[in-house]
This record gives structure tokens, sequence and C-alpha cells, in this order.
């Protein structure tokens, strides 16, 4: 019996069908029957669905005689369902990578409830990906399993069946059926909902809603859309046989007259002729269902007095009136905007006119993400080496529970982000604070950047229009012209810094202290983050960060990961993390070897977890290189990039190890072992002595007894690369398990190759080798 039963109704969905299908064969959690329905689709769907069938055991293909609907189809899969959990999954749709495994998991958790549900996010044709807005409902705080009178807000959330997961015998023991016609979903959800014993939540993407330009049903003008009246029929009277469901009939009038509003008002959907008889029908729902006492929402009363009334004469006035209501509201609401905005910048110059604070100090990230990268670091260095500062982050809502306990935690644009922008001492951040922000005498700024440049920055954009964007390079001069301290990694983020933004800063040659953690770091700490991403112990992570293309609307997916791992071999498992703005995962699923670390909130603990980086042009390469770790390089589209972005070597003449063209040559890197070879390592040395000298696992420290404690002189010495011993990969205990002398999934023992990579003795494309007179960035 298998866990889950994923059943398809499929009509006239030819062009999304396939999508639609290796979503759910492709899920990490294999465990799963794919019940695919052709309702008689009159094109190639019955063809594509036997196509799977033939190919994969999984999937069995039910043929109608004859077209049934939307809801009857799906009944012809429940009929033939066996699995432990009943997903439905709209054929145009399709199921996020690992989404699967994820609901396993929290089924797992909360003891097997009788509905899980989830969140979905809607997809455009234009590639554009918008979350569910009411998401929050799905939060997994509190008590789960829970009854639905626990958590009611639920009933807020789009009422269709695509976004949970139901247990079988819990389907069967309520007698659940859809029925025909257009909203199907309302006579099953809500009974769903309001039956079962114990209901959990997901609060996670796991279906990617398609936003068809043309072709959906609930799209089509026509009067299929009167079924609405005979499905909340059938919800009401399912209350009338279950009378202990009768304290849900307050909302589910409300919910009812608010779809038939819906309906009503949105374009496209009912003939002009039928409008009028919509609303008496409307209307008299409205009177046979009315409950005393279940008073709308102000912000949807309008809509019930317009299904209350029932007439469409009455309609278009109310309509007239709240146009004229909406346009006096407007002004006002930007009067209370502009209130509210002049109070907090009335407030703020209030606040520059007190003492600075000299014991407060405010960190910043990527514009209020969370707590990490190098603000992260410096304000944990703040609380050890300088106790007396009182520390504060600045964050999104969403990001807070990453801020540490002793830490403050601040909300952007509130009276308390002013004030500690206004009266503490101390301002670190790794971009840039609101440009409204007014430099203080005393205040000092500490500008960490985030990273080692390769792609070009700052004044180098102005003629990289595509890289660019909309960058005021008069403002961002003007921001540099605050910051006291500028912080670099080597001598060429030295020289590029102080070029790209020419200010009188001083620079703070003392390496970036988010890599600090990569000496500090222990054995048990890389075993636990590795657990903790469930990398199964005794195989080799390979960490996949591909950078962002500025020269692309859309983000390509350059590596076919499932093919790549079936050539490496059941060893390895890849880690994807995608970048910030690319807006989805890398790749979808392999048998549970891909697992998506997009979202995970530290990129140091991916490279802690993970045994060899493979990347593009990221700076993460650089900070890689400070745990002597193999990195590849992935160069398949190098002159497309510094064509529309720039950079400031040819990383392909310089690499930190192997370099791949292209994904044969990639696997070709593996499978012959010189991802790991000698030469690899010696290119990774003169690597790391270019660009790492300095980070010991005491950059933050020297910042902190410099920058706060005074100790210009005296501060830590710099360890050598030498003598350094970052925490070694997890890789080095495959040693230690049985077989682990023979090759990784056919690849050989490393050997030294010097003929097949750059020799970094030799000058490499006119850059001089490690020690040589001229350093790297002047050559450039």
């Amino acid at each position: 019996m298998p866990r889950f039963s994923v059943i398809v109704p499929v009509y006239k969905v030819q062009a999304y069908l396939h999508e639609c299908l290796e979503s759910v064969l492709g899920q990490s959690c294999p465990d799963l029957e794919l019940i695919a329905v052709d309702d008689c689709s009159p094109d190639a769907c019955g063809a594509i669905i036997d196509e799977f069938a033939a190919r994969d055991a999984r999937v069995l293909a039910v043929h109608l005689p004859e077209n049934v609907g939307l809801g009857l189809a799906r009944n012809a899969g429940l009929e033939r369902a066996t699995g432990d959990y009943l997903i439905f999954l709209d054929s145009d749709d399709t199921l996020t990578p690992d989404a699967l495994r994820a609901v396993a998991d929290r089924l797992g958790e909360t003891g097997d409830p009788d509905v899980l549900v989830y969140d979905y996010a809607r997809t455009y044709w234009s590639g554009e990906v918008v979350r569910n807005q009411v998401s929050a409902q799905l939060t997994e705080e509190g008590p789960a399993p829970f009854r639905l009178e626990e958590r009611p807000g639920l009933l807020r959330l789009l009422m269709v069946v695509w976004n949970k997961a139901y247990r079988r015998e819990f389907v069967e023991r309520a007698g659940l059926r859809f029925p025909p016609g257009y909203y199907e979903d309302t006579p099953w959800t809500y009974p769903a909902l309001m039956s079962a014993e114990t209901i959990a939540t997901l609060d996670r993407v796991c279906v990617h809603y398609r936003q068809r330009r043309h072709g959906s049903i609930l799209g089509t003008i026509s009067r299929k859309h009167f079924d609405v009246f005979e499905q909340y029929d059938r919800v009401f009277a399912h209350v009338a046989a279950h009378p202990e469901l009768n304290r849900w009939r307050p909302v589910l009038f409300r919910r009812m007259i608010d779809h038939f509003a819906t309906v009503f008002v949105k374009r496209g959907r009912l003939p002009r002729a039928a409008r009028a008889e919509f609303l008496r029908r409307a209307r008299a729902h409205y009177r046979r269902y009315r409950v005393p006492g279940a008073p709308a929402d102000p912000r949807t009363r309008l809509r019930h007095v317009l299904v209350g009334l029932g007439t469409h004469r009455t309609y278009r006035l109310l309509s007239f009136l709240s146009r004229i209501r909406r346009r006096a509201v407007r002004p006002a609401a930007g009067l209370r905007s502009a209130v509210r905005g002049a109070a907090l910048r009335f407030h703020y110059r209030v606040q520059l006119r007190l003492p600075l604070r000299a014991d407060r100090a405010v960190f910043s990230s990527h514009r209020g993400r969370g707590h990490g990268c190098n603000p992260g670091a410096l304000e944990s260095a703040f609380r050890s080496f300088a106790p007396h500062i009182r520390t504060a982050w600045i964050a999104h809502d969403e990001h807070h529970h990453t801020i540490p306990d002793p830490t403050d935690r601040l909300r952007p644009g509130t009276a308390g982000y002013w004030t500690a922008l206004a009266r503490s001492k101390y301002l670190v951040n790794n971009v840039g604070f609101d440009r409204r922000l007014v430099k203080r005498p005393g205040q000092i700024m500490i500008q960490t950047q985030h990273g080692t440049p390769l792609k070009r920055m700052g004044l180098d954009l102005q003629d990289r229009p595509a890289a660019a964007r909309d960058t005021d390079f008069a403002e961002l001069l003007r921001d540099a012209d605050k910051w006291d301290y500028c912080l670099s990694a080597n001598r060429h983020s030295t020289l590029v810094w102080e070029r790209v933004f020419p200010s009188s800063y001083t620079t703070l040659e003392y390496g970036l202290p988010r890599n600090d953690v990569f000496q500090h770091a222990t054995p048990a700490d890389v075993d636990r983050l590795r657990a903790s991403l469930g990398i199964p112990a005794g195989t080799v992570a390979v960490l996949y960060a591909p950078t962002y293309r500025d020269y692309r609307r859309t983000q390509p997916r350059t590596l076919d990961l499932e093919r790549v791992l079936r050539r490496l071999g059941p060893r390895f498992v890849v880690l994807t993390r995608a970048h910030h703005l690319h807006g989805a995962p890398l790749a979808g699923t392999a048998g549970g070897r891909v697992i998506d670390v997009s979202g995970h909130p530290s990129v140091e603990s991916l490279c802690l977890a993970s045994d060899v980086l493979v990347t593009d042009y990221s700076s993460l390469m650089f900070d890689y290189a400070v745990l002597d770790r193999p990195i590849v390089v992935l160069a398949d589209d190098w002159e497309a990039y510094e064509a529309s972005r720039g950079t400031y070597f040819d990383l392909r003449a310089f690499p930190p190890g192997a370099l791949a063209h292209g994904e044969d040559e990639l696997i070709d890197v593996f499978t012959t072992g010189q991802w790991r070879d000698a030469g690899s390592a010696r290119l990774r040395a003169a690597f790391r002595e270019r660009f790492c000298p300095y980070d010991d696992g005491r950059a933050a420290e020297r910042v902190v007894r410099h920058v706060v404690l005074g100790e210009s002189a005296g501060l830590p010495p710099f360890v050598p690369l030498t003598e350094r011993r970052p925490v070694p990969p997890a890789g080095t205990a495959l040693a230690r398990v049985p077989g682990a002398g023979r090759p990784l999934a056919g690849v050989p023992d490393p050997s030294p190759s010097p003929a097949s990579v750059p020799d970094p003795d030799q000058p490499l494309g006119g850059v001089p080798a490690p020690g040589g007179a001229v350093p790297l960035t002047e050559t450039l």
C-alpha cells in the first residue's frame, strides 16, 4: 500500500501535462501511486498518460468513455486509490520539489491527522511566482493536530481540494465524493474540514497553481457558473444532516455570500444577459440560509447588501456610490500615511538632537533579512569582546526568529528603528541603511561588504545597464561618504572597493568575519549540520550554488542534476542553493539525493556541511576556499556573463580548482577524480594565497578591538596559511567506513595530472604568479 495516491483528472491540457506528471514522479518521496484520469480529452492527453504508465509502474492510466467533468473524474480516481493519503492535483499545476517528502514528514510529526493543509503559489506565464496572501494561517506554531474550531482562520484560505492531503480512511468514513458541475470543490472542502477530528498545517508551498492566460474553466463565460448555487445547497444539506456542525452556519453563510459576489463581479464569468438572474438567485439563497447574528466583515458589507437586495439596478447604483466612496477614501488613506510619515520624521529629528548612546550598536544585513553574513558575525563578536555594548538588529518580521535572544529586534520604518539609527554610536551593514539616515558626528559606520568581488561593482557598473538596472550612482556615492570603515578580505578587494566606492573611509584588511566559523567549527558541528540537512552518512555532499544572470529575464536550470547523479552513483548527494533573486528551486528531485537548501538562513553552515563546491561565478568560491575543500567551476556561459556583467579577472585563467565548460565536462571532472586530485589542490593553494591571506578565524575580533576598544596596535597576528587548520569535510570520514578504500561510485583515486590543469607557478592569462611583483588586481 503506497503512502500517497495522487489523483490527476485530465482534460485538454496537453501542453502542461508532461510537467505536471513529472513533478509527481520526480518527488524525493517515491512511495506513491499516480492515478491519471483521462476525462475523454480530445487532444493527446490520453496518449501522454499511456506513455507515462508504460515507463513507470506507479502510474495508473484511467480512460473514461465520456467526458464527465472535473468532479466526477476525481471520483473515478478516488475509486481506484489504495494509498494511505489522497492528494488531488489539477493537470495544469505542479508539485514543488520535495513537496511530498515535506508532507510525509509533517504527517509523521503530527500523528497522521485526517487532513493536512499546505500552501500554494500562483505561477504566471511571465514567470512571476506569488505566494498565497493568507499563508500566515498555516503557521505550525501551537498544538497539532487540532480541530477546525481551534483554528477557524483556515476557512480564509482558498477553498479548493488540491491544497490538502486527506487520510483515505477518513474520506471513506465521511462519505466524501465530488458532485458534478462547476465549483465542485465547495461541497468537498467545507465538509472535510468541519468533520475532521484532527487537522494539521504545513507552512510550505507544495503546489504551483498555474494562472493560464486563456483556457481556465472559471475564466470562461457560461451559465455553468450558476452551479455555485447547487454546490452551497449541498454544503448546507450536509450541515443539516449533521446537527453537531450547526455552529458553522454563520461562517458558511458569510463565505457563501462572498463567493456569490465574487462570481458576479469577476469579469469573464457570467453572460451579460444572465447577470440580473444570477443576482435574483443569490438573493433567494441569502434569504434561505441567512443566520441571525452573522454580520459581514466591514470590508465586504457592501457585497452582502448587494446580494441581499438582489437587483441589478441596485447593484449598479451601489457600485457607482462605492466608486465615489473609494475616490474619497484614497486621499484620506494617503493623508493618514502622510501624517504617520510626518510624525516619524519629526520623531527622528527630535532623536537627532538627543545625545548619542555610546553603548549602543545597530546591525542589519541584506536590507532587512535575518541575522547573518558579516554583520551577524560582528554582532556576535560585539557581545563577546565588547559586552558593554547593547546590540540591536533590524529585520522584517518574518526574519526575527533568526535574531539571538540577547539582541533587540527592530522593524524597519518604526519609531524604534529611527531612534536606533539616530542615537546608536555604531552602525553596521553589508549593503546600505535607509538613504534618509543622517550621519551624526561621533557615529561610526562599518560597511562590511558581503564577499570578494569577481563581478563588477559600484561605479564600474555605469556602462553595464543590464547589471546596474536603476542604480542611482550619485546616491551610491553619498552612501559611501557615510562609511568610516570598509572591511576587506584581501588586497584585490581593497583595490576594487576604494576605486568603485571612492570616499574617505578607512579600509580594514582583516578578512571577512563571516568566515571565522570555518576555523572554529569542529567535526561534531559538521556532523550535526549534515544530519539537520538530511545528508546520508557516508556520502559526498556537493554544494551547487550558481550566481544570478543579469543578462537573462528568466534564470535557466543549467544542469540536469538527475542525470549528473545517475552518472556519479549513489555515494553523491547535491545541495542546491539558488541565488535569492532566482525565485525558484534549481532542479527537481532525484530519489532524495537532491536537497534544496535555497531557504537555509546560513550559507556558512551549508559550506561546512558540504564536501565540494560547484559554482560558476559566485563570490561564494572565495569564502569556500578558506575551508581548503575542493571547488569546481562550471563556466558554461562565461563570454555572455562577462559581456553583460563584467569581471575583474578571467576566472578560467585563474580558477580555484577544476574547470568545466558544460554538463558533460562536469561529470567527467568527477568521474576521473580531477575534482580532488593534486592538480586541483595546487590551483586551490594558489587561489587561497591570493584571496584568503587574512581569514584565520579572528577577523571579527580584530574589527571589534580596533573600532570599539581602540586597540589599533597589538591586534592578533595573522596565522599563516600553512598553519591554519579549518574543520575538515565529513567526506574525510569515508576512510573510516567499510569499502572506503574503493573508489567512490567509479571515481578513481586522486592522482596528479599536471598536464590537464594550468601550473600555478606560471603566469595565468597575463596574471603574475603569487608572490610576483605586481598584485593581481593591478593588472586588470
